[in-house]
């Protein structure tokens, strides 16, 4: 009795510090390696700002961030992500005299050759050739037994599934090729859902959950917005959408450059265009509920008539992107830029970006009763701060 008092207390005591956002508070978070580091900078700032999350929603990196988030109490949440990005940090390995696009390149490449003691190592077995059956759970060119005891260190699954934040990870079964999302809600979460969830293959293995096993949600879907989108039921939301892959770009005009975009434009997940038809899915809701005001009120007591405008809705949920910068001399292989410069910039552009939205607020905007989905994106110059989103939106400029 005691312990859930203490519960609800900490329940409480984190609700009133985000009481003036328009219902609950979502944070989406893409997969993407060391650019992960991004998403960092926004819960740090989210934080500072007295913002916790009521749900974090995650793949690959992102479900390894949002575990961490999750499986701690707000006062030691920001330790624990210090702590695992300081771990992973790469010290020393650039030479910065050759310029940054070659000195990331070397930089990079170590990585490659020795991996990222506490995330990644390599896996001898693998250099006898792709053809050695090695089986699923070791069949990659990494083994992944460093992040394992790392994240066991610093993520506490006991408090996650104590229900105090929701956690939903996404990963991909390799044996019918469909996407899974392991939700905290519905089932107790385990060191093997995050593994599973950042099993990015063929650099690292499968792994197995419930006997089955999964690799990487990037596989099927990078960026896991659908799955507050289709939750059921609906709620009010406010949605910070971490996007840390940019579909858009300039024509490629190397071998390299060619794998840059081809990388940037998969793991962007087709981001725009299923939020799109998402909005025109909860825009029919909202048109349905608005027609349920047009029918007398006899009318409306009819079984018939209260199936068909069940299909209405009156939940907002606004869509606060957040996209990460392209930084200098970044390549194709930032994803495992673990350098300490390449980290401590995204994370600090990850902090700019979202104190620059809250302060913004733009949820607290009147929007049309008929849009059920409001977008919301910063410019790309601060000084006109918020940019017209895919609903037309557009922000006051200073």
């Amino acid at each position: 009795m005691a312990t859930a008092r203490k519960a609800s207390a900490v329940k409480s005591k984190e609700a009133t510090r985000h009481r003036s956002l328009p219902g609950q508070v979502v944070l989406v978070l893409q997969g993407g390696g060391a650019l992960g580091a991004y998403q960092a900078g926004v819960y740090q700032a989210l934080h500072d700002a007295g913002i916790e999350p009521d749900w974090v929603i995650g793949t690959s990196i992102g479900a390894i961030n949002g575990a961490i988030i999750a499986g701690n109490p707000s006062q030691r949440r920001l330790d624990r992500l210090h702590a695992f990005w300081t771990s992973v940090e790469q010290r020393g390995i650039g030479l910065p005299e050759l310029g940054p696009g070659l000195a990331n390149l070397f930089g990079n490449l170590m990585i490659v050759a020795r991996g990222v003691p506490t995330f990644f190592s390599p896996n001898l077995a693998a250099w006898f050739g792709q053809h050695v059956p090695l089986g699923v759970d070791a069949a990659a060119y990494y083994t992944t037994e460093p992040l394992r005891e790392t994240l066991a260190k610093l993520v506490d699954f006991a408090y996650i599934n104590a229900s105090r934040m929701r956690l939903t990870v996404g990963a991909v079964n390799v044996n019918n090729g469909e996407m899974r999302y392991f939700d905290s809600r519905e089932e107790a979460i385990q060191l093997e859902h995050v593994m599973a969830s950042g099993a990015l293959p063929p650099a690292f293995p499968a792994v197995r959950v419930g006997g089955e096993p999964y690799w990487d949600g990037g596989l099927y879907s990078n960026t896991p917005i659908e799955a507050v989108l289709d939750d059921k039921p609906r709620k009010d939301s406010v949605i910070f959408a971490v996007h840390m892959w940019n579909p858009e770009g300039s024509e490629p005009t190397t071998l390299w450059e060619v794998a840059g975009r081809q990388k940037e434009i998969q793991y962007a997940s087709r981001a725009k265009s299923h939020i799109a038809r998402q909005k025109q899915i909860h825009h029919l809701r909202h048109i349905i509920r608005e027609l349920e005001k047009q029918i007398p009120e006899k009318g409306r007591a009819s079984a018939k008539v209260k199936e068909l405008v069940s299909w209405g809705c009156g939940t907002t949920m606004h869509v606060a992107r957040l996209n990460a910068p392209r930084l200098d001399g970044e390549d194709q292989l930032k994803d495992i830029d673990f350098t300490s410069e390449g980290i401590r910039a995204r994370w600090r552009a990850g902090f700019d970006a979202t104190r620059r939205m809250v302060a913004l607020a733009p949820w607290n905007a009147p929007v049309d009763p008929t849009e059920g989905v409001v977008i919301h994106d910063l410019a790309a110059t601060p000084g006109h701060e918020l940019a017209a989103g895919a609903d037309g939106f557009r922000g006051q400029t200073k």
